[in-house]
Parts: structure tokens; sequence; C-alpha cells
């Protein structure tokens, strides 16, 4: 049975910046995360990546500057051994009300669509409310990470129960103890 895992992209894989992240040189991973999903990786996980990339709607960037941002993440990730299964995001700005931008749960009937995947046996790893949402919109496992948004969005939902970690590689490291339940 093949394993699954998702993450979000700015604020857990690579530094996020509320300017947006509108070119390849504007991307930089933070220190630990290319080397976690190698780690997972080499461990039999297939890694999925889901964003909302609304600089898009926004003018921001076009696609062509998204896939090269994508081709930078892919290519750093390959010099470290890891890889990326497959990357789906959301173009949209939110005024569009689509259904593929987090929390609505579009992306993920993108992946199912996709691969056999069983979000009940799937970690979702974000750090922000809309990542913690639609993990548990659609059943998966979620994991808020520190980083990024991390630390506003924690202080900011005192009731949110999920687990939660300083980095994806301390998130990585505990998911691969096996020591893993569904419980915060």
């Amino acid at each position: 049975m093949k394993k699954y895992i998702i993450l979000d992209r700015d604020g857990v894989i690579n530094y996020d910046s509320d300017e947006y992240i509108k070119s390849p040189d504007e991307w930089d991973a933070i220190p630990g995360s290319l080397e976690a999903i190698a780690q997972l990786n080499r461990a039999g996980y297939h890694v999925f990546v889901v964003t909302n990339q609304s600089g898009v709607a926004r003018g921001l960037y076009d696609l062509e500057t998204l896939d090269q941002i994508h081709e930078k993440l892919t290519r750093e990730l390959a010099e470290v051994g890891g890889y990326i299964e497959d990357i789906f995001f959301c173009p949209h700005h939110p005024a569009e009300n689509c259904d593929c931008r987090k929390p609505k749960p579009g992306m993920f009937h993108q992946i199912q669509k996709k691969y056999p995947v069983n979000f009940a046996d799937t970690f979702y790893i974000g750090d922000s409310l809309v990542d913690m949402q639609v993990a548990q919109t659609v059943g998966c496992i979620p994991i808020l990470v520190l980083t990024g948004n991390g630390k506003k969005t924690l202080e900011n939902n005192p009731d949110l129960h999920v687990k939660f970690f300083a980095n994806l590689a301390e998130a990585v490291f505990f998911i691969l103890s096996g020591n893993q339940t569904r419980d915060c």
C-alpha cells in the first residue's frame, strides 16, 4: 500500500512573504525542509503539495513564473535526494469563491481523481487555519508547523486541537517515529 503525505508550500517548505513569492529568486527553502521531504521519500512516502497562489489572479506573477518557482523547488529538492509527486495549486483570487481555494477541498478532490489516496491515513502539514480546516474537512490528519503563519494561527485560535511542531523537519521526525495517532 502506498503512503502519501500532503504539504502546503509557503510557510512550510519555503519562507512566506506578505508581499508574495513572485519569482524564483524570492523562493527560499526553510532550513531542513527539503531534507525532511527527502526523508519522507526514503521512507516510502509520496509527497504532494497543495498551495493557494492568488498572486496569479492579482497579476503579481503569471503561470509561467509559478512553474519556474516550482522548478526551483524541484531542482533544489532533487539535490538533496527528494522529489514531489505532484503539485496542485489554486491560481484564483479569494473573491472568485472557487472550489479549489483552501479551505475548500477542490485541490484534494483533484488529488483523488489522479491518485488512490486514502485521506484518513494521510497527514496534511500546513501553517494556517485554512490548512487545518481543509485537512479536517477531507479527513486528513492535520499537523500545524510554527514556521510561516503557524505561530499566529495557534495564538489566534486557542481552541484549535491539532498537533503542532516547530517546523517541517520536526513534524517529519514525529511521523517517521511511528508514534503518531489522530489525537492531539
